[in-house]
């Protein structure tokens, strides 16, 4: 399957994420920090958050599981939405898995988020509810995507509980949830199609 705007999206933030890495002033300009947004109306935040990472494992993570779900999540959207249905899906995607964080964090000066996590997560929970048992590979060793999924969630869980870094982990389970949201409206159908999937193997 081609891949267009899935490695579009690869480049584009492992080539922001690699050049930030090394300036801590064009992090600062690009991650979602509430009151650049609150107080200056910085809007833009809401997505140059997600072509920042906070170090080069989680710019890793990100990529190689947008890279295993996009391509098929993009002919997916582009099938039913258009050629730029799959790009409009992943901004969207960013836009609301980094709500609720904001929402919560809005008069914190302390607090900050970056990274894709939120929109990879939609894809994925998206990608789930067509091929659940799809196998992949996670450091060589094969694992069916909705065992993936679940452990996805419950180390974001884990890490949002430690708060030990500036990755907006609560966004893995918003963009999940929008995943799923967004998928089922586009194509209620999904909904029979993973059930009678998920029960047969």
């Amino acid at each position: 399957m081609e891949l267009n705007f899935t490695l579009g999206i690869i480049v584009v933030t492992g080539l922001v994420s690699w050049l930030a890495f090394s300036n801590e002033g064009l992090l600062q300009r690009l991650l979602l920090w509430p009151p650049a947004v609150t107080r200056g109306r910085e809007y833009h935040r809401f997505i140059t958050y997600g072509v920042v990472h906070g170090d080069f494992m989680h710019l890793l993570f990100n990529m190689i599981t947008l890279y295993f779900f996009g391509g098929y999540m993009e002919y997916f959207y582009a099938e039913r939405l258009g050629t730029f249905g799959f790009l409009g899906f992943y901004v969207s995607a960013l836009v609301a898995s980094a709500l609720p964080s904001y929402l919560r964090h809005r008069n914190d000066p302390e607090y900050a988020t970056l990274g894709a996590s939120g929109a990879v997560s939609a894809i994925l929970f998206g990608f789930i509810l067509l091929e659940p048992w799809q196998t992949i590979y996670v450091y060589v060793i094969p694992v069916p995507a909705i065992i993936f999924a679940v452990l996805y969630v419950g180390y974001s869980i884990y890490a949002e509980r430690q708060q030990a870094d500036r990755i907006n982990h609560s966004a893995h389970l918003a963009g999940a949830a929008y995943g799923i949201l967004f998928t089922v409206m586009l194509e209620p159908r999904v909904i029979g199609h993973f059930w009678a999937s998920l029960l047969n193997p």
